[in-house]
């Protein structure tokens, strides 16, 4: 009982000061939650005003606007305006940051500019002076653009060194060419010393970014197989192999730069394999790592659909199918605009009938005498289908000319000619004209009149036109003894290499 009466006594004296501790805990605790509810919501405020700040002081420029853009490929969009005022001074905000790459202060003549770098830090000032903008410009709160320009600086001053030393080498004295030549490749190793050095000591700069990117591979000795044979490729292999070193295709920045696009076009045209497969597979890749960015995938999306929409050889149609069928057949890009995805839609549609090595559509249409003539009934090693006008200037000139050859030695290794007349502003008269006229009658004469395409397009059925992708005339295509596509959209004189090289092989 004592011990029991004991702790009720503590118990009893114990309680008011248990309320007085928690209660003041709960004052204290509610402050904290108000200070922190301050905090986060003047954060969240300030994340969403976050965007750049550019200050700018430009002279001579007074009351006058310069501009904000940027490197897009072969574009420059504008992105920002600001009219200096007396002081020669603007500033160029927006609530929503810019994307990292290299920008353009553009003059008002709109014709002239300079570059700088933006990234993440996108509050700054830059001070410049046209009079001499690579030594007159500063920049404040920038260390990417301080680093930047002294790099130009240093690569102006190198570069005429190495240029002099060029111009000298005209007209000069053997012995002075072998110290000029000194000279410059002194001057080279100069610049990759620094540009080295510069990478070393700042590796998260967006400039050690930029130049690893433009940073082409050096191949080193060629290695021997365990059969003691150089391989031959060794040098290619490396280099394409290690062309990409250091680039990210999710990095959007490498979009807004002076030097990604002309890398790609490098890349395909030199290291790719000339076909569709090679050339696809390429894109897939790139693709795969730049779908990790939004405005990355844009950029290439439009750089291979504008690279791939006009052909310039005969197997691209098979890539821009490609990219129809797997990027936008069945999506949709918030930055493509209705007009565009129909162009983009009708264009692989049209290529879709006639991609090269496929079967060619068959033709049939009525012959000189009203005969219903087939394409697949013509019986030939090789069939040339020609689509023309009879009113086309260019055909008056051509298809005389695809006849004489035809006769001196198409015709001796069994090739027929299915010529295909289209009726444009001329008649089905003026067609019969032009066949007397230049004795194309050992041809398969077929004529598709105006009513005959209405009728196709009245029954939700593609227009010769279409199928063959007849953009211009006269439009050529090759065919084998199968009606396989071999060539096609070739002038006649690469027609006939193209059987020339058949006849070798």
């Amino acid at each position: 009982m004592g011990n029991q009466s004991f702790f009720l006594l503590v118990t009893a004296i114990s309680i008011p000061g248990v309320f007085e501790y928690f209660w003041q805990l709960f004052l204290l605790m509610k402050r904290f939650y108000s200070l922190f509810l301050l905090i986060t919501v003047l954060s969240l405020h300030a994340q969403q005003k976050e965007g750049y700040n550019i200050k700018l002081t430009f002279k001579p420029f007074k009351n006058q606007y310069v501009y904000l853009g940027y490197y897009y490929g072969t574009q420059y969009p504008i992105v920002d305006s600001i009219k200096l005022d007396e002081n020669y001074q603007g500033v160029f905000k927006g609530d929503k940051k810019l994307g990292g790459g290299i920008y353009l202060i553009g003059y008002p003549d709109k014709a002239h500019f300079f570059e700088f770098l933006v990234d993440k830090a996108q509050n700054f000032s830059i001070s410049a002076d046209s009079s001499n903008i690579l030594n007159g410009l500063k920049f404040e709160n920038s260390p990417d653009n301080i680093l930047f320009n002294n790099y130009q600086k240093y690569m102006m001053a190198k570069g005429k060194e190495i240029d002099n030393s060029k111009v000298k080498l005209t007209g000069a004295s053997h012995a002075d060419s072998i110290k000029l030549n000194a000279d410059i490749d002194k001057g080279n190793k100069e610049i990759r010393e620094y540009r080295e050095d510069l990478m070393k000591k700042n590796p998260n700069s967006f400039l050690t970014s930029l130049l690893v990117a433009m940073r082409e591979p050096e191949v080193p000795a060629a290695e021997k197989h365990p059969g003691g044979k150089y391989d031959s490729l060794y040098a290619y292999r490396y280099f394409k192999d290690h062309y990409w070193d250091g680039v990210n295709f999710y990095d959007e920045r490498m979009a807004r730069t002076t030097f990604f696009d002309g890398k790609l076009d490098k890349y395909f045209a030199q290291l790719v394999y000339p076909d569709a497969d090679s050339v696809n597979k390429e894109i897939d890749w790139m693709l795969g790592y730049a779908s990790a960015n939004a405005e990355m995938k844009k950029f290439l999306l439009l750089k291979f659909v504008n690279r791939y929409l006009n052909q310039k050889y005969m197997w691209e149609d098979k890539v821009f199918v490609h990219l129809f069928e797997k990027y936008f057949s069945n999506q949709k890009y918030d930055w493509l605009t209705e007009k565009g995805t129909q162009l983009i839609s009708n264009r692989a549609y049209s290529l879709m009938a006639n991609i090269l090595g496929t079967y060619a559509s068959n033709v049939v249409l009525p012959d000189t005498t009203d005969q219903r003539i087939s394409l697949y009934a013509v019986n030939a090693p090789y069939t040339l289908v020609i689509f023309w006008d009879p009113t086309c200037s260019h055909c008056r000139e051509t298809l005389p000319k695809i006849d004489s050859i035809y006769r001196a030695s198409w015709k001796d290794i069994g090739l027929k000619v299915y010529a295909i007349g289209r009726e444009t502003d001329g008649t089905r008269a003026d067609w019969l004209n032009f066949i007397r006229k230049y004795h194309l009658q050992e041809w398969n004469n077929v004529f598709y009149s105006k009513a005959e395409e209405n009728e196709r397009i009245a029954q939700n059925t593609p227009g010769y036109s279409q199928l063959y992708d007849v953009q211009s005339f006269p439009t050529l295509y090759l065919l084998d003894n199968e009606k396989r596509i071999i060539a096609k959209k070739l002038s006649f004189e690469q027609m006939n290499e193209v059987l020339k090289e058949k006849a070798r092989k």
